[in-house]
Protein backbone atom coordinates (compact mmCIF):
# COMPACT_ATOMS: atom_id res chain seq x y z
CA UNK A 1 0.00 0.00 0.00
CA UNK A 2 2.76 2.55 -0.30
CA UNK A 3 1.02 3.29 -3.42
CA UNK A 4 -2.42 4.58 -2.65
CA UNK A 5 -3.74 5.93 -6.20
CA UNK A 6 -7.37 5.20 -6.47
CA UNK A 7 -8.30 4.15 -3.19
CA UNK A 8 -10.44 5.89 -0.87
CA UNK A 9 -9.16 6.81 2.94
CA UNK A 10 -11.39 8.07 5.55
CA UNK A 11 -9.19 9.71 8.77
CA UNK A 12 -11.17 11.06 11.60
CA UNK A 13 -10.08 14.00 13.43
CA UNK A 14 -7.79 14.96 10.04
CA UNK A 15 -7.60 18.70 10.46
CA UNK A 16 -4.79 18.40 13.54
CA UNK A 17 -2.34 17.03 15.28
CA UNK A 18 -1.70 13.15 14.36
CA UNK A 19 -4.90 13.17 12.01
CA UNK A 20 -3.50 15.87 9.84
CA UNK A 21 0.44 14.28 9.45
CA UNK A 22 -1.25 11.03 8.54
CA UNK A 23 -4.61 12.42 6.06
CA UNK A 24 -1.20 14.22 4.12
CA UNK A 25 0.82 10.95 4.07
CA UNK A 26 -1.79 9.42 2.52
CA UNK A 27 -2.55 11.96 0.23
CA UNK A 28 1.23 12.07 -0.46
CA UNK A 29 0.68 8.60 -1.58
CA UNK A 30 -1.82 9.29 -4.08
CA UNK A 31 -5.30 8.48 -1.60
CA UNK A 32 -8.85 10.22 -2.01
CA UNK A 33 -8.43 11.56 1.61
CA UNK A 34 -11.98 11.86 3.77
CA UNK A 35 -11.22 14.36 6.12
CA UNK A 36 -14.09 13.17 9.03
CA UNK A 37 -14.40 16.63 11.49
CA UNK A 38 -15.82 18.01 13.96
CA UNK A 39 -14.45 22.06 12.78
CA UNK A 40 -15.07 22.09 9.27
CA UNK A 41 -13.33 25.65 8.15
CA UNK A 42 -10.52 24.23 9.83
CA UNK A 43 -11.03 20.98 7.52
CA UNK A 44 -11.35 23.05 4.46
CA UNK A 45 -7.74 24.80 5.49
CA UNK A 46 -6.19 21.32 5.47
CA UNK A 47 -7.84 20.24 2.20
CA UNK A 48 -6.85 23.04 0.30
CA UNK A 49 -3.26 22.12 1.36
CA UNK A 50 -3.67 18.39 0.85
CA UNK A 51 -6.42 17.85 -1.60
CA UNK A 52 -9.42 15.37 -0.93
CA UNK A 53 -12.81 16.08 0.22
CA UNK A 54 -14.13 17.26 4.09
CA UNK A 55 -17.32 16.30 5.83
CA UNK A 56 -18.65 16.92 9.00
CA UNK A 57 -18.42 14.21 11.98
CA UNK A 58 -19.01 14.76 15.60
CA UNK A 59 -17.90 11.12 17.29
CA UNK A 60 -19.65 12.50 20.64
CA UNK A 61 -22.89 11.99 18.61
CA UNK A 62 -24.34 8.73 17.41
CA UNK A 63 -26.77 10.80 15.13
CA UNK A 64 -23.88 12.57 13.60
CA UNK A 65 -22.02 9.72 13.36
CA UNK A 66 -25.07 7.91 11.48
CA UNK A 67 -25.83 10.73 9.05
CA UNK A 68 -21.77 10.75 8.15
CA UNK A 69 -21.94 7.20 7.28
CA UNK A 70 -25.20 7.09 5.30
CA UNK A 71 -23.91 9.87 3.02
CA UNK A 72 -20.29 8.90 2.56
CA UNK A 73 -21.30 5.41 1.53
CA UNK A 74 -24.06 6.97 -0.70
CA UNK A 75 -20.81 8.84 -2.51
CA UNK A 76 -18.36 5.93 -1.96
CA UNK A 77 -19.32 2.74 -1.79
CA UNK A 78 -15.89 1.40 -1.73
CA UNK A 79 -13.56 2.88 1.56
CA UNK A 80 -10.44 1.10 1.56
CA UNK A 81 -9.45 2.83 4.74
CA UNK A 82 -10.82 3.93 8.29
CA UNK A 83 -8.46 5.36 10.48
CA UNK A 84 -10.13 6.06 13.45
CA UNK A 85 -7.59 8.68 14.92
CA UNK A 86 -10.04 11.01 16.42
CA UNK A 87 -10.43 10.91 20.28
CA UNK A 88 -10.07 13.48 23.41
CA UNK A 89 -8.76 13.73 26.77
CA UNK A 90 -10.52 16.58 28.92
CA UNK A 91 -9.60 16.58 32.40
CA UNK A 92 -11.43 18.34 35.23
CA UNK A 93 -15.24 17.65 35.85
CA UNK A 94 -17.31 14.49 34.47
CA UNK A 95 -19.25 15.24 31.00
CA UNK A 96 -21.04 13.07 28.51
CA UNK A 97 -21.94 13.52 25.25
CA UNK A 98 -25.02 13.78 23.19
CA UNK A 99 -26.30 10.37 23.87
CA UNK A 100 -25.79 10.66 27.85
CA UNK A 101 -22.17 8.35 27.34
CA UNK A 102 -19.56 9.37 29.62
CA UNK A 103 -17.11 11.66 27.12
CA UNK A 104 -14.10 9.88 26.87
CA UNK A 105 -15.22 6.55 26.30
CA UNK A 106 -18.53 8.24 24.43
CA UNK A 107 -16.12 9.74 22.04
CA UNK A 108 -12.93 7.54 21.75
CA UNK A 109 -14.51 3.82 21.63
CA UNK A 110 -18.22 4.30 21.34
CA UNK A 111 -18.54 6.59 18.39
CA UNK A 112 -15.77 4.93 16.12
CA UNK A 113 -17.55 1.77 17.60
CA UNK A 114 -20.80 2.47 15.51
CA UNK A 115 -18.70 4.21 12.82
CA UNK A 116 -16.72 1.03 12.06
CA UNK A 117 -19.79 -1.10 11.68
CA UNK A 118 -22.11 1.41 9.49
CA UNK A 119 -19.46 1.47 7.29
CA UNK A 120 -18.43 -1.95 7.15
CA UNK A 121 -20.34 -2.80 3.94
CA UNK A 122 -18.50 -0.06 1.92
CA UNK A 123 -14.76 -1.31 3.61
CA UNK A 124 -15.88 -5.15 2.56
CA UNK A 125 -16.52 -3.47 -0.86
CA UNK A 126 -12.91 -2.75 -1.30
CA UNK A 127 -10.22 -5.62 -2.18
CA UNK A 128 -8.16 -5.10 0.84
CA UNK A 129 -9.37 -3.15 3.23
CA UNK A 130 -8.14 -2.27 7.02
CA UNK A 131 -9.46 -0.38 10.01
CA UNK A 132 -6.46 1.58 11.88
CA UNK A 133 -7.94 2.11 15.98
CA UNK A 134 -5.58 4.52 17.61
CA UNK A 135 -4.81 2.71 21.25
CA UNK A 136 -2.75 4.71 24.10
CA UNK A 137 -0.02 3.25 26.66
CA UNK A 138 -2.29 4.57 29.33
CA UNK A 139 -4.75 1.38 28.46
CA UNK A 140 -2.47 -0.93 30.12
CA UNK A 141 -2.90 0.70 33.83
CA UNK A 142 -6.71 0.74 32.97
CA UNK A 143 -9.44 -1.56 34.02
CA UNK A 144 -13.35 -1.91 32.71
CA UNK A 145 -15.90 -1.88 35.15
CA UNK A 146 -18.89 -3.61 33.86
CA UNK A 147 -21.23 -2.22 36.36
CA UNK A 148 -20.02 1.42 35.79
CA UNK A 149 -19.13 1.76 32.35
CA UNK A 150 -19.71 5.32 32.24
CA UNK A 151 -17.89 6.04 35.31
CA UNK A 152 -20.61 7.84 37.44
CA UNK A 153 -18.94 6.88 40.74
CA UNK A 154 -15.82 8.32 42.25
CA UNK A 155 -15.09 9.71 38.41
CA UNK A 156 -11.65 10.85 37.82
CA UNK A 157 -10.94 12.09 34.33
CA UNK A 158 -7.47 10.57 33.71
CA UNK A 159 -8.62 6.95 34.97
CA UNK A 160 -11.56 7.52 32.99
CA UNK A 161 -9.33 8.55 29.63
CA UNK A 162 -7.60 5.36 29.80
CA UNK A 163 -10.52 3.35 30.04
CA UNK A 164 -11.58 4.22 26.80
CA UNK A 165 -8.22 3.32 25.27
CA UNK A 166 -8.40 0.17 27.13
CA UNK A 167 -12.16 -0.25 25.31
CA UNK A 168 -10.47 0.92 21.87
CA UNK A 169 -7.70 -1.68 22.39
CA UNK A 170 -10.40 -4.01 22.95
CA UNK A 171 -12.48 -3.14 20.00
CA UNK A 172 -9.80 -3.27 17.67
CA UNK A 173 -8.45 -6.48 18.87
CA UNK A 174 -12.17 -8.24 18.71
CA UNK A 175 -13.28 -6.69 15.27
CA UNK A 176 -10.17 -8.34 14.11
CA UNK A 177 -11.08 -11.57 15.21
CA UNK A 178 -14.45 -11.24 14.01
CA UNK A 179 -13.43 -10.38 11.12
CA UNK A 180 -11.41 -13.47 10.63
CA UNK A 181 -13.74 -15.83 11.84
CA UNK A 182 -16.76 -14.62 9.06
CA UNK A 183 -13.52 -14.92 6.37
CA UNK A 184 -13.64 -11.10 5.40
CA UNK A 185 -10.77 -9.45 3.70
CA UNK A 186 -11.10 -6.64 5.88
CA UNK A 187 -8.23 -6.26 8.78
CA UNK A 188 -8.33 -4.76 11.96
CA UNK A 189 -4.97 -3.38 12.78
CA UNK A 190 -3.84 -0.70 16.04
CA UNK A 191 -1.31 1.80 16.72
CA UNK A 192 -0.67 4.28 19.61
CA UNK A 193 1.81 7.31 19.29
CA UNK A 194 3.50 7.21 22.97
CA UNK A 195 3.62 10.63 24.38
CA UNK A 196 2.97 12.97 21.37
CA UNK A 197 2.80 16.67 21.23
CA UNK A 198 -0.48 17.59 20.06
CA UNK A 199 -3.21 19.96 20.74
CA UNK A 200 -4.88 17.34 23.15
CA UNK A 201 -2.44 18.02 25.79
CA UNK A 202 -2.85 21.99 26.05
CA UNK A 203 -7.09 21.67 26.07
CA UNK A 204 -6.55 18.31 28.67
CA UNK A 205 -6.17 21.48 31.04
CA UNK A 206 -8.30 24.07 29.94
CA UNK A 207 -10.27 23.44 33.32
CA UNK A 208 -7.59 24.72 35.24
CA UNK A 209 -8.01 28.34 34.20
CA UNK A 210 -4.39 30.38 33.83
CA UNK A 211 -2.76 27.67 35.60
CA UNK A 212 -3.87 25.29 33.08
CA UNK A 213 -1.43 26.77 30.37
CA UNK A 214 1.88 26.74 32.05
CA UNK A 215 0.98 23.04 33.07
CA UNK A 216 0.45 21.92 29.76
CA UNK A 217 3.44 23.44 28.57
CA UNK A 218 6.08 21.54 30.83
CA UNK A 219 3.78 18.52 29.91
CA UNK A 220 4.96 19.11 26.47
CA UNK A 221 8.39 19.06 27.23
CA UNK A 222 8.57 15.25 27.62
CA UNK A 223 6.70 14.63 24.13
CA UNK A 224 7.91 13.51 21.00
CA UNK A 225 6.88 15.34 17.68
CA UNK A 226 3.19 14.61 15.72
CA UNK A 227 5.27 13.87 12.87
CA UNK A 228 7.37 11.01 14.63
CA UNK A 229 4.37 10.29 17.09
CA UNK A 230 1.92 9.42 13.82
CA UNK A 231 4.38 6.94 12.12
CA UNK A 232 2.88 3.69 14.17
CA UNK A 233 -0.45 4.53 13.18
CA UNK A 234 0.67 5.46 9.26
CA UNK A 235 2.47 2.01 9.69
CA UNK A 236 -0.53 0.09 10.08
CA UNK A 237 -2.54 1.90 7.57
CA UNK A 238 0.00 1.38 4.92
CA UNK A 239 3.03 -1.45 5.24
CA UNK A 240 1.89 -4.23 2.65
CA UNK A 241 3.27 -6.74 5.64
CA UNK A 242 0.61 -5.39 8.39
CA UNK A 243 -1.61 -8.35 9.83
CA UNK A 244 -4.63 -8.62 11.44
CA UNK A 245 -4.69 -7.91 14.59
CA UNK A 246 -0.89 -6.27 14.78
CA UNK A 247 -0.30 -3.03 17.16
CA UNK A 248 2.27 -0.75 16.63
CA UNK A 249 3.98 1.88 18.95
CA UNK A 250 7.20 3.26 19.44
CA UNK A 251 10.48 1.49 21.10
CA UNK A 252 12.21 3.30 23.18
CA UNK A 253 12.00 4.96 26.81
CA UNK A 254 8.81 2.59 27.91
CA UNK A 255 6.99 2.81 24.43
CA UNK A 256 6.67 6.96 24.92
CA UNK A 257 9.11 8.04 21.91
CA UNK A 258 11.47 6.42 18.90
CA UNK A 259 11.24 4.13 15.90
CA UNK A 260 8.32 1.71 15.22
CA UNK A 261 8.03 -1.72 16.83
CA UNK A 262 5.21 -4.04 17.85
CA UNK A 263 3.31 -2.62 20.98
CA UNK A 264 2.52 -4.55 23.90
CA UNK A 265 -0.75 -5.20 25.06
CA UNK A 266 -1.76 -5.45 28.76
CA UNK A 267 -3.30 -8.70 30.09
CA UNK A 268 -6.71 -7.56 29.94
CA UNK A 269 -6.92 -6.00 26.77
CA UNK A 270 -5.49 -9.25 24.96
CA UNK A 271 -8.10 -11.16 26.99
CA UNK A 272 -11.04 -12.23 24.36
CA UNK A 273 -13.58 -12.92 27.46
CA UNK A 274 -13.66 -9.27 28.41
CA UNK A 275 -13.55 -8.06 24.39
CA UNK A 276 -16.82 -10.11 24.13
CA UNK A 277 -18.22 -8.59 26.69
CA UNK A 278 -17.36 -5.30 25.77
CA UNK A 279 -18.52 -5.58 22.38
CA UNK A 280 -21.94 -6.67 23.14
CA UNK A 281 -22.24 -3.76 25.51
CA UNK A 282 -21.71 -1.61 22.88
CA UNK A 283 -24.33 -3.04 20.31
CA UNK A 284 -26.65 -2.48 23.30
CA UNK A 285 -25.01 1.42 23.63
CA UNK A 286 -25.10 2.58 20.14
CA UNK A 287 -27.45 0.31 18.56
CA UNK A 288 -25.18 -0.77 16.00
CA UNK A 289 -25.06 -4.33 15.60
CA UNK A 290 -22.48 -6.35 12.95
CA UNK A 291 -20.11 -9.57 13.28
Amino acid sequence: MTDLAGRTAVVTGANSGLGLVTATELARRGAHVVLAVRNVPAGEEVARRIGGEVRELDLASLASVRSFAAKLVADHPAIDLLVNNAGLVVLGPRRTTADGFELHLGTNMLGPFALTGLLLDALTAAPAARVVSLSSITHKGAHLDFDDLMSTHDYRAAAAYGRSKLATTLFGLELDRRLRAAGSPVISTLAHPGLTRTNLTPRAWEHLGPLGKPVAWLGLLATQSVEQGAKPQIKAATDPGVRGGQFFGPAGLGETRGRVTKARLSKEAADPAVAARLWAASEKLTGVRYL
